[in-house]
């Protein structure tokens, strides 16, 4: 029996078709979404990203509206666009693309954007209502994480969940969400004594260490669900047709363009050992843009009932 391929685009057009109409419900009374994108610099990665975000807010019909001071703007200048944003009416949501040039105090900026607005889920006070069960807003990649486990009706409640990766972004928020579910959860990270065993206790597997394809068969319970939020491009011929070896398509892929994408997860393997996983391209990474506008949508409701 092979493993299930949990389509991360498919889910993340539910979503966005859910923030759609949740928009037009708002826009009858009278209520426009918002959402601003303050990108620093030049980062071709972080301009992508942000195109990808307000292209999003486009198909949904949130507002957006993209800041982009120069590469030279100092943290002071940076926080006084900060304070404009949080005082304006009309935007509801405030994301700060990261990284930001190093001139800048990055924490500074991140604990200027106001909780309320701050839909990326990075704001102590949202880390704390996350710990908590407070109301707030959770970090966008773990909560597609939920979503996706969620709408392919993986049960939660009473699995041993094991995450590898303890980032402030990720791995610590996907544990609380995931205890919050009911689950019993465990943390891995570089200092862990025998990783591979370890993940080999999971019934699910999170995985969000960096490093490509890392995770072999070797780490995966036959039969475990595996997410792996690993996006790692590769550039090397020799490690491609290691990885890559059965992929033919994969191989043509990269000798056509000289990059391929590869997850933590090692690709063949999960394929084998695990009943349901997601896929790189294509699993985990469509859910982020969706969870931070479904988190916009929300910051709008809760605006508009004050």
């Amino acid at each position: 029996m092979s493993a299930r391929v949990l389509n991360g685009n498919e889910i993340r057009d539910q979503i966005l078709d859910e923030v759609q109409q949740g928009v037009l419900e708002l826009s009858a009374r009278g209520v426009q979404v918002g959402l601003a994108a303050v990108l620093v610099g030049d980062n071709p990665a972080s301009e992508i990203y942000v195109r990808n975000k307000i292209r999003a807010c486009e198909r949904v019909g949130i507002f957006s509206e993209r800041i982009t001071p120069g590469k030279d703007i100092s943290t002071a200048d940076l926080l006084a666009i900060i304070e404009e944003l949080n005082y304006r009416k009309d935007i509801h949501g405030i994301l700060v693309q990261l990284p930001l040039p190093t001139q800048i105090d990055e924490s500074k900026v991140l604990l200027a954007v106001s909780p309320t607005k701050d839909v990326d889920g990075f704001h102590p006070v949202n880390v704390g209502a996350l710990v908590t069960r407070q109301i707030g807003f959770a970090p966008c990649t773990p909560a597609g994480l939920i979503q996706i486990l969620k709408r392919s009706n993986i049960r939660i409640a009473g699995k041993h969940a094991v995450i590898l990766g303890r980032s402030n972004i990720v791995g610590k928020p996907a544990a609380l969400l995931l205890l919050h579910e009911n689950a019993t959860v465990s943390i891995c990270h570089s200092q862990t004594t025998d990783l591979a065993m370890m993940a080999r206790e999971a019934d699910i597997l999170v995985v969000a260490l960096g490093r490509p394809a890392m995770v072999t068969r070797d780490f995966i319970k036959p039969g475990a669900v595996v997410l792996d939020v690993g996006i790692n491009r590769l550039q090397d011929a020799g490690e491609v047709k290691k990885i890559f070896s059965d992929d033919q398509k994969k191989l043509e892929r990269f000798q056509e363009k000289g990059t391929v994408l590869v997850g933590d997860v090692h690709p063949s393997d999960v394929a084998e050992m695990a009943s349901a996983y997601t896929p790189v391209p294509g699993g985990v990474g469509p859910l982020t843009i969706a969870m931070l506008l479904s988190n916009a949508l929300e910051a709008a409701r809760r605006s508009s009932e004050n």
